[in-house]
């Protein structure tokens, strides 16, 4: 398991701006200067983004569902929602390393492969969602999912310039460009290799 090269020059990004802050627990990375998005966050609309924290999870044991023999082969990088969700690394049959999502059970429950390439998951969270654990606003874009909404979240444009340039790529205008067939866990009859590698090692 490996830091890929995306995420090395992601978090040089982070640091160089300062967009971090130092906890008991270690660094945190974010996408946007946090004391900014908590002052001017609102009842009706934030800044920032997609809401996104990185940070090294030390023990995987909080995965009630992993056992011994298999946590080994997760490693989470970052919160992808406020109800505890997770994104992580995962190592899978054939060695391969993918990025994957650990919904928390008691809100989101998207639980499936995200992407392979690193920069997809750059992109992803570029595309600007208020976060990336709702797998049921994947077929809408951002504008759509806050449209029954009477909360907005601003696009993060210094964070979508860098992305743009620094990768000579481009932005989807929605999830499902990237995450092809969310699964959710507990879907016993979902073909997503890392839901069913869940499933199966459900302790």
């Amino acid at each position: 398991m490996k830091i890929p090269d995306a995420f090395e020059k992601l978090f040089s990004w982070i640091e160089k701006n300062g967009f971090y802050e130092d906890t008991e627990d270690g660094r945190v990375g974010y996408l946007y200067p946090i004391g900014k998005l908590r002052s001017e966050w609102s009842s009706n609309e934030r800044p920032g983004g997609t809401l996104i924290e990185f940070y090294a999870e030390k023990d995987c044991d909080l995965f009630y569902f992993i056992n011994e023999k298999t946590k080994g082969r997760l490693r989470v990088f970052a919160r992808t929602g406020g109800d505890g969700s997770m994104a992580a690394f995962w190592i899978d049959d054939e060695g391969q390393q993918k990025i994957v999502h650990i919904g928390s059970g008691s809100g989101s429950m998207l639980a499936c492969v995200l992407c392979d390439d690193p920069l997809d998951f750059l992109r992803l969270i570029a595309i600007g969602y208020d976060e990336i654990c709702w797998n049921d606003e994947f077929d809408l874009t951002p504008s759509e999912s806050f449209k029954n909404s009477n909360f907005t979240v601003q696009p993060n444009l210094k964070y979508q310039d860098w992305l743009i340039h620094e990768f000579q790529t481009s932005i989807p205008s929605k999830a499902s460009e990237i995450v092809k067939k969310p699964a959710e866990y507990g879907d016993e009859d979902s073909k997503d290799p890392f839901c069913k590698w869940l499933i199966e090692n459900d302790a």
